[in-house]
């Protein structure tokens, strides 16, 4: 960044992510669980497993793996209602949670699952912009958890990595804000940033969903390259943080 280039609003270079914590086993009940937190945003991720699958995936030998997005009422400036009490979910709510299913289900050997279920339950608790980036990023280490619980509880034989599941997850949000391409957008630079994007890449590298907008100026494939690279950088670092969070 040269002394003429836009600062950012927390000072960070353009490369750099907020702070990034997983801390695991934070509940009790669940096969799975991690607190992820990006800066100021706050998910927390749950894995319940289910010895059942779907009506529709009964006796095709293989499992499922779902997800749920939700925020708490007052994860962000003003007390939003909650969407139970609205009788529906929001198309936004919904987009979410497909997403982070999609992700999961994506470096999953649903065959090596078994006949079981394993749903991945994001809650935010607190909204700075990123959550489903969030979302994803914790999601995988809970699902890590209760598979490795799976396994440690006899309920199968196959390698948790490798066997039933082949690869990290991770997931970022990049964009563009005020002219300059930069990694792990806060709710600051979010509201206001001319591109908006979320990319999700396994651990080697290989994409799996890119979701880019231009919302206040169209981008080209130059701009558009800089943010692939600051997300697969990124994402590299996040893996890490995955990896020592569970002792791989």
């Amino acid at each position: 960044m040269t002394a003429s280039s836009p600062s950012r609003p927390s000072g960070r270079p353009a490369h750099a992510l907020r702070k990034v914590t997983l801390d695991i086993n934070v509940s009790k009940h669940a096969e799975g669980s991690c607190l992820v937190k990006f800066g100021d945003t706050h998910v927390l991720c749950t894995a319940s497993l289910e010895t059942r699958v779907p009506p529709w995936l009964r006796g095709k030998g293989r499992g499922w793996v779902t997800a749920e997005y939700g925020m708490l009422p007052r994860a962000t400036g003003e007390r939003m209602r909650r969407e139970a009490n609205a009788g529906k979910q929001s198309g936004r709510t919904q987009e979410i949670q497909r997403l982070i299913g999609r992700s999961l289900r994506a470096v999953v050997n649903l065959e090596a699952l078994g006949e079981n279920q394993i749903s991945l339950d994001c809650d935010v608790i607190q909204a700075d912009g990123g959550t489903r980036t969030a979302a994803i990023t914790g999601a995988w280490v809970a699902l890590y958890l209760c598979v490795a619980k799976m396994k440690a509880d006899g309920l199968m034989s196959t390698p948790v990595m490798g066997g039933v599941i082949s690869d990290h997850v991770a997931a970022l949000s990049c964009g563009i804000y005020q002219g300059l391409p930069v990694a792990d957008l806060d709710y600051d630079e979010d509201s206001v940033a001319d591109t908006d994007g979320n990319f999700v890449m396994t651990g080697s590298g290989k994409l799996v969903e890119i979701q880019a907008t231009a919302e206040g100026a169209a981008f080209d494939e130059a701009e558009f390259q800089t943010l692939m690279d600051l997300a697969k950088t990124g994402i590299a670092e996040l893996v890490a943080l995955q990896k020592q969070a569970v002792g791989l």
